[in-house]
C-alpha cells in the first residue's frame, strides 16, 4: 500500500509542477491567436482588394526563373519545382493553425483538471477558499482553451480555401508562362528560319 501512495504522491506533485508551464502555455497561445488574428484580417482586407501576397510573390519567381533561363530546355523542370515548392508553403502555412486547434483545447483540459485536484484538496482540508479559486481557475483556462481553439478553427476554415485558390492561380500562372516561353522559342525559330 506504501508503493501506491508513493506512485499517487509523485503523479500529484507532476501534475501540480506541470499547472505553470500549462497557464503560460495558454498566455502565450492566446497572444499568438490574436497576432494570428489581426495578420489574418489584413491578408482578408487584401484579398477583397483584389491583392494577394503570396500570388504577387509567386510571379515574381516565375519572373526571376524566365530571366535566368539561357535555354528553355529545362525550364518547365525548374517552373514545376518552384510550384511544388511554392505549394508546399502553402501547405505549412496551416500547419500553425492546425497545431492550435489540437493544442489549445488539451491545455484548457490540463489546466482544468489540474486545479481541480487541487481544489479538492483543499475542500478535504476544510480551506473553502483555497477551493473557490483553484476552481475559478479551473474553469476559466476551460473557457480561454476552448476559446483559442475555436478561432484557430474558424481561421483554417478560410485560409485552407484561400490556399486551394492560390494553388489553382499559380498553376494556371506557371501553365501560361510556359506556353509564354514556347512561342517566344518558337518565333524565334521562325525567325532564324525566314532569314536563312
Amino acid at each position: 500500500m506504501n508503493i501506491f501512495a508513493g506512485l499517487t504522491t509523485f503523479l500529484y506533485v507532476i501534475s501540480s509542477a506541470l499547472f505553470f508551464p500549462v497557464v503560460a502555455g495558454l498566455v502565450l497561445l492566446t497572444f499568438w491567436i490574436l497576432i494570428s488574428f489581426g495578420s489574418f484580417l489584413r491578408e482578408y482586407v487584401e484579398r477583397k482588394q483584389g491583392n494577394s501576397s503570396v500570388l504577387n510573390k509567386y510571379r515574381r519567381v516565375l519572373d526571376s526563373e524566365i530571366e535566368s533561363s539561357h535555354s528553355n530546355d529545362a525550364l518547365d523542370i525548374r517552373l514545376e519545382r518552384s510550384l511544388q515548392e511554392a505549394e508546399l508553403g502553402l501547405i505549412k502555412s496551416l500547419d500553425k493553425i492546425r497545431f492550435s486547434i489540437r493544442v489549445g483545447p488539451a491545455l484548457g483540459l490540463m489546466g482544468t483538471l489540474i486545479p481541480m485536484g487541487i481544489a479538492l484538496s483543499a475542500l478535504a482540508q476544510g480551506d473553502m477558499m483555497k477551493m473557490a479559486g483553484s476552481m475559478v481557475t479551473a474553469f476559466t483556462t476551460t473557457v480561454v482553451g476552448l476559446a483559442c481553439g475555436v478561432a484557430a478553427y474558424l481561421m483554417s476554415i478560410v485560409k485552407e480555401k484561400w490556399v486551394r485558390a492560390d494553388m489553382r492561380e499559380m498553376e494556371y500562372m506557371t501553365e501560361l508562362t510556359l506556353r509564354g516561353s514556347k512561342l517566344e522559342e518558337d518565333n524565334e525559330v521562325s525567325e532564324e528560319t525566314e532569314k536563312v
